[in-house]
């Protein structure tokens, strides 16, 4: 049973709410964005590159790790034997048992590395896929185009001592992530700020984007950008090309002092915090039916179906207070271990405090708008959900807040 229910469930009851009977990890979803602003929409998110190709194997290669691509109908034992592995091994690297069967796509982390891809397995290219660089060769060109009139001698090698160049593929090595247990792929593609399909494609995921706990994914890579052009434009403008239209000057820079005074000079000091950026409304109690419950700032908004509440970021130990006036009816934890407190308040709302640490209330205290209730807790980075509920209904916090 979801957190979700348990709480409408409380709310029509009016009883203490418990999670002691929870059998499914609870998946807040509150790891996304962080760093990163409100802006959580796909056609936002970086465009990615597509998955390098496999060998004949399946086998992908990295400087720093390998992986193997599986077929339809692998089991992990057909798998390790097809890129010499052993797979109890390899089973146990990806939280499987050896007789697991497999997706046609999924990627499936090596424990240790196998041969490297070459011509001999069926790829164009040979060794590990290495970062975007500079060739030797050009290098080399460009000091001896340097060199000007300097005399250089060279020598030819001998056409059978001459090794065949080896043809090498480069790109970005993708970081892996270690999934564990609760997070889901909504919250990995947040918190790496890639796309739901993106991810899924890379990592073979099915239609249902199932992970598990233990599995390694790799986390898609930017789209290379296309080189700049390097050909010089003609001195003079060709006929019928227009004059450029010149850029704005606050494109560029700051704009002119204006002769007049701002407004907010006139007022007086207590009201100039109000011409504070929209970035400071989160680190000021709101003067709403309900206060900001941590002087943070909003990592992650409101979503129905997708985010229970509002995600608070601040420094660790920071204090957690309760947004209104009311009693304290719920402090628990899931047994995911996380802990979260609910306090029902007059006009039928409850304010719950999802993921807080070092509770300082208990079951029936009263407490009082803005008082310390729990803290911040440790994480990378510090996250508190704030949710509310109407009568039985979860509602977006946000309009209590303004």
């Amino acid at each position: 049973m979801s957190f979700s229910k348990y709480l409408k469930s409380y709310l029509l009851a009016s009883v203490a709410i418990t999670l002691a009977a929870c059998e499914q990890p609870l998946d807040f979803d509150m790891r996304g964005a962080f760093g990163s602003g409100l802006n959580t929409a796909e056609a936002a998110r970086m465009a990615t590159a597509k998955r390098p190709d496999a060998d004949d194997r399946g086998v992908i290669s990295y400087p720093n790790y390998q992986v193997a691509v599986a077929r339809r109908d692998d089991t992990v034992t057909d798998l390790a034997a097809r890129v010499g592995a052993d797979a109890a091994e390899l089973a146990r690297y990806n939280g499987l048992q050896p007789g697991d069967n497999l997706r046609a796509g999924e990627v499936v982390a090596l424990p240790r590395r196998v041969a490297e891809p070459s011509p001999e397995t069926g790829s164009p290219t040979t060794g590990p896929i290495q970062p975007p660089g500079i060739d030797i060769t050009t290098l080399a060109g460009g000091a001896i185009d340097r060199a000007g009139e300097q005399e250089i001698e060279t020598t030819t090698l001998e056409s059978d001592s001459q090794p065949e160049k080896q043809k090498v593929a480069r790109g970005l090595e993708p970081k892996r992530h270690k999934v564990v247990r609760g997070e889901t792929v909504y919250t990995i593609s947040r918190l790496y700020d890639v796309s739901v399909r993106s991810l899924a494609e890379w990592n073979g995921l099915g239609s249902d984007f199932k992970i598990r706990e233990g599995q390694y994914l790799l986390i898609p890579v930017p789209e290379t950008s296309p080189p700049e052009r390097t050909t010089s434009e003609p001195e003079t403008e060709p006929p019928g090309r227009g004059s450029p239209t010149p850029t704005p000057p606050s494109a560029t820079r700051p704009l002119p002092e204006e002769g007049t005074q701002p407004v907010a000079e006139s007022e007086p000091a207590e009201t100039q915090s109000d011409s504070a950026p929209e970035q400071r409304q989160a680190e000021t109690p709101s003067g709403g039916e309900l206060a900001y419950p941590v002087k943070g700032r909003i990592i992650r908004e409101y979503s129905k179906g997708k985010n229970d509440g509002i995600d608070f970021t601040a420094d660790p130990g920071e204090a957690v207070t309760s947004a209104e006036a009311g009693t304290v009816v719920s402090v628990t934890k899931s047994t995911e271990n996380v802990q979260f407190v609910v306090i029902k308040h007059s006009n039928s709302l409850a304010t719950v405090y999802v993921n807080v640490d070092k509770v300082s209330v208990a079951n029936g205290d009263q407490v009082t708008r803005g008082q310390k209730i729990a803290e911040m807790p440790e994480g990378n980075p510090p996250y508190v959900q704030f949710q509310v509920a109407k009568g039985t209904a979860q509602v977006d916090p946000m309009p209590y807040l303004q």
